[in-house]
Formats: structure tokens, sequence, C-alpha cells
């Protein structure tokens, strides 16, 4: 089950930490889409997680993935780690028994938990979201999945989202992959895992994420942010937050079609789920996104989310509260 190659550096790992050379019992753990291997593992009668970097690249390494994860630990936003190894890349942490995690709690528990998150300091590694989608909207304008008439009012307001969107201001450390997966609650207590793509960024591209499982109206959007700033959000935090929200839709729309499609031709309009119906799936752990018909399918929804909301007098609205403040400031 551990590659070969991995062997003696996990032999390793555990004699260190743990003073034996073999595992009790191992199991391999298969949700999310990170390309690691993590496993289960029992030492001395009680149960780790095992993860083991296999890829080589910018998003996975080591070295800025552990000193992230390092920091959160400490904080108690991540479990607590038992082993490092960024020659090896492996990593030996506390595992999480995971419990069912209502919406109603997450709605405060996760903004809490992201508000000691951002508070952190600040990682090393930046990387701006804008930055990152223009290049993946490059490569999906090349890759001609979709018919342009049925995309070009989307990029046309993501134009004018570019354009009066602050950059490199008020980043901070961010978790950048808060899905389901990544989101553990325990009973009481919620846990951040896979810092695999934590870097300095935008606070509200954490905030628009967690947005899309939690926040199904305008209360709980008020709740949410209130339960993250600590007191009422401005006008101008609700406006910065919902145009960053438009960008998160956008950036999954392009990033899970271009990985889903895979230079295939889509047909817009298949049948799919709503935005909301999706999520809540996902939420409750009914869909998961390996199969490249899942990954179309939630590209589309990211894509009528988006549609709906800048169709939207709010959207108007909060174009001009950000581009009016900036203008101002």
């Amino acid at each position: 089950m551990i590659p070969e190659t991995k062997l003696l550096a996990v032999k390793q790992a555990l004699q260190k930490t743990f003073g034996v050379s073999e595992l009790e019992d191992i199991s391999k753990l298969t949700a999310g889409l990170s390309s690691a291997l993590v496993f289960r593992i029992v030492v001395q009668g009680k149960s780790y997680l095992l993860r083991i970097i296999t890829r080589t690249d910018e998003m996975s390494d080591p070295t800025n993935q552990f000193a992230c994860m390092k920091v959160a630990a400490e904080a108690g936003i991540a479990p607590r780690i038992w082993y490092l190894s960024i020659e090896d890349r492996i990593s030996i942490t506390d595992f999480i028994e995971s419990q069912p995690f209502p919406l109603d709690e997450a709605k405060t528990k996760v903004p809490e938990l992201m508000h000691r998150l951002h508070m952190l300091p600040n990682f090393q590694k930046p990387i701006m979201q804008g930055s990152a989608l223009d290049g993946f909207i490059e490569k999906f304008h090349a890759a001609n999945i979709i018919s342009n008439n049925q995309t070009k009012e989307l990029f046309q307001q993501y134009g004018r989202v570019k354009k009066v969107y602050p950059r490199n201001e008020d980043v901070v450390s961010c978790h950048n992959d808060l899905k389901p997966e990544n989101i553990l609650f325990d009973g009481e207590q919620v846990w951040l895992i896979d810092w695999e793509a934590a870097f300095l960024n935008d606070r509200y591209a954490d905030l628009a994420v967690v947005a899309n499982f939690v926040v199904k109206n305008d209360e709980d959007e008020l709740e949410y942010l209130e339960n993250y700033f600590k007191e009422p959000a401005t006008d101008y935090q609700r406006a910065r937050f919902f145009l960053m929200r438009q960008e998160t839709h956008m950036f999954y729309f392009v990033v899970f079609m271009l990985f889903g499609a895979k230079g295939q031709k889509v047909d817009a309009n298949m049948e799919r789920a709503n935005f909301r119906a999706f999520h809540d799936r996902i939420w409750r752990g009914e869909i998961d996104l390996h199969s490249d018909e899942a990954k179309v399918q939630y590209a589309l929804v990211h894509m009528d989310q988006m549609l709906k909301n800048i169709r939207t007098e709010r959207f108007e609205n909060s174009l001009r509260i950000v581009s009016n403040y900036h203008t101002n400031k």
C-alpha cells in the first residue's frame, strides 16, 4: 500500500516518533483531489494520519506546505504534528475522527476559525487568485470547449470585477482550499487539514469558498460575516465579499471545465442540479469530484450561479461601492 520507494522512510519515521518500525493497521483514504497519498495508520493502539507527497512541483513543495501546517498546528487550527520530513516528503499528524457537521454550526464555527487563521503570522509564499485565474481563463479560451455565445456575458462581467477589485491589498495567511473534506469537525472543534495550497492571499478568497456551502441567503451572509469580523460587516466589506464570490465562481467554472472536459466540446445546456442542491450534497459527502462528468457539472453549476448574480442590482451596487471606496481613499 505504501510505495516501495517510501517504505524505508516511513519505517524511519515510525522508529523516530514512536520507537517502533511496524504498523498495527493501515488504510488508504481516497477523499479529495490531491495527488498525495494519505493513510490512516494505527500505532500502539492509536490512529494517526500519514501523508506522503508524491508530486514534485511548485504546488506540492513540502517546504512551504509543512511550514504553514506547523504554524497552524501550533495555533490549534490544524491537527497536532508528530513527524515532518521535507526530504522524504512525509508527515504524521493526529487523525481526526470526523463527525457530521450541521450547516448551522458550520456557519458560526468555520468563520470564527478563519478569523484565527487569518490572524496568523504571514505565510511566506504569496499567490494572488486574480493572476492565477487570468492564466486559466487564457487556457479556457484556447481550448474552445464551449461556444463563445454561451460565455460572452460571463467574461464581460468578470472584466468589470477585475477592473475595480483591489489587488495586493488586505492579504493574509490563507488556506486556499477550504472544501468540506479539508474542514473536519470532531463533534466539538473544527480542524483544517491539507495545507498544500496554503499561501498569502486575499482574505475574501477563503471566505468566498466556504460561503458556497454555508451561506444560503442574505441573513446567513450577515451572520457569517459578523462571526468572521467580530462585528457587523460594513457595506464595503459586503460588496468586496460579493465580488470575490463572483471571482470564485469564475475560477471554479474555468478550472473544473478544463480538467473535466479535457479539450472536448461541452453542451452548456446539459441537465444539472442547481447551485444550492449541488453544494448541499457535496457537504454531506454524497458527491465527489473525481469523475470528469462531475467536474463538468460542477463547472456549469458555478457558471449558472455567476450568471444569476451578475444580473442583479447588488452586482452593480457592489461594483460602485468598491470603486468609489478606492477612488475616494
